[in-house]
């Protein structure tokens, strides 16, 4: 009876629940193999087939989620090549394996080797070739194909790139100027994976922005889960750091620590991830100025935050930066006021128009040199 009552319970298996199962996939491990070249035949001098290739082809719309869901296990194989016959001297090619994979994945071999980085739609790339079909050189015996791992590494690519501390209002933020609808509430951590959003204007235009699970000190160090989101802001063309205006505190055994102070401190840990991510377009949101004192907090800190430089030596060494950001402006906001996310929207706007225009110029620059240097020196002007 008490083996009965075992085995009913081990065959009950209740569903997890819906905030547990993960949603979010950025990293994948996938054992490909290209196919086995087919063998030749040596009485006629026929050559067997060669194996087919295993191929990624980015396509914008999917996620890696979608990606396993549409294989059977994590192991994905090309047909063999055709062996060698009297009815066919020349054996077929054996079928390849297509696979599609989100835009903005980067393919890595086991020993960490970048193979492609698929950052564009179509972009293509061959992760397992076919072995060649049996011939003369190899005794009319065909090879296998490559056989090997890869793992595919995520990072989402979006025009604004949204990054703070646990609890500053990014999802509010998010939930405000886009159509996404990521969980919000009064504690930090509420968003433990990466979300989308997409802002709409009237004429059409389009904007997207990611919103980075909070991050704590030590995350370029890969403390908490640090790289997992810190990779997703290399992808993105402008940084938008979200700070409270009343600081923040991660828990009571750490110490609080106004909105300077964070400000240097997010620098430092972007700054430790990748120096080259201080380079990129930045914008600074001082959160929740719809309570009470926050004019007063903003009126003593704004010259501070204006020239971060010059506050370089009042700031705690662990939290004192190389190099610090250059904003492109700094935007005063409450993610709950309708009028203030008007404006937030119109700021990314200019901003990222700015830069492209900035891009325009520098490329065109560019050509005119190249050609300069292709044609020589070039002679005065027919008018």
């Amino acid at each position: 009876m008490v083996q009965l009552f075992k085995f009913l319970l081990k065959s009950h298996k209740s569903p997890g629940r819906a905030h547990f199962r993960p949603t979010f996939l950025d990293t994948l491990r996938l054992a490909v193999r290209g196919g086995h070249g087919g063998n030749g035949l040596p009485k006629y001098g026929g050559v067997g087939g060669q194996g087919g290739c295993v191929y990624f082809v980015a396509k914008e719309g999917l996620t890696l989620r979608k990606v396993v869901q549409g294989l059977k296990d994590k192991r994905v194989a090309a047909s063999s090549g055709e062996d060698s016959s009297k009815a066919s001297i020349f054996g077929r090619r054996g079928v390849d394996q297509k696979i599609e994979v989100p835009v903005g994945v980067q393919v890595y071999d086991d020993r960490q080797k970048l193979i492609a980085d698929l950052d564009q739609n179509e972009a293509t790339c061959i992760v397992a070739g076919g072995g060649i079909g049996g011939c003369p050189a190899t005794d009319f015996i065909g090879r296998p194909g490559e056989n090997r791992t890869v793992n595919l590494d995520l990072k989402l690519i979006a025009d604004v790139g949204l990054v703070g501390f646990p609890n500053a209002g990014k999802s509010t933020l998010l939930k405000a100027v886009s159509n996404a609808k990521p969980k919000i509430a009064a504690y930090p951590f509420t968003t433990i994976r990466p979300q989308i959003g997409t802002i709409e204007y009237k004429d059409l235009r389009s904007i997207t922005v990611a919103d980075l699970p909070g991050l704590i000190e030590g995350a370029h160090a890969n403390f908490g889960m640090g790289h997992k989101f810190l990779k997703h802001v290399e992808r993105t063309r402008l940084l938008v750091l979200m700070v409270d205006i009343f600081g923040f505190q991660l828990s009571p055994r750490h110490p609080h620590r106004d909105c300077v102070a964070n400000i240097y401190a997010l620098n430092r840990e972007l700054e430790l991830y990748d120096p080259s991510l201080l380079e990129k377009p930045s914008v600074l949101l001082l959160n929740k100025m719809d309570k009470d004192g926050a004019h007063d907090i903003l009126t003593k800190v704004k010259p501070i935050i204006n020239d971060l430089a010059s506050g370089l030596d009042q700031c705690p060494e662990e939290l004192r930066p190389q190099q610090v950001l250059k904003f492109e402006s700094i935007v005063p906001i409450s993610a709950i006021n309708s009028t203030k996310i008007t404006q937030v929207k119109s700021q990314l706007r200019r901003t990222l128009v700015r830069l492209a225009e900035k891009q325009f110029l520098a490329d065109e620059e560019q050509i005119k040199e190249q050609l300069k240097q292709r044609v020589g020196v070039v002679g005065p002007k027919i008018t």
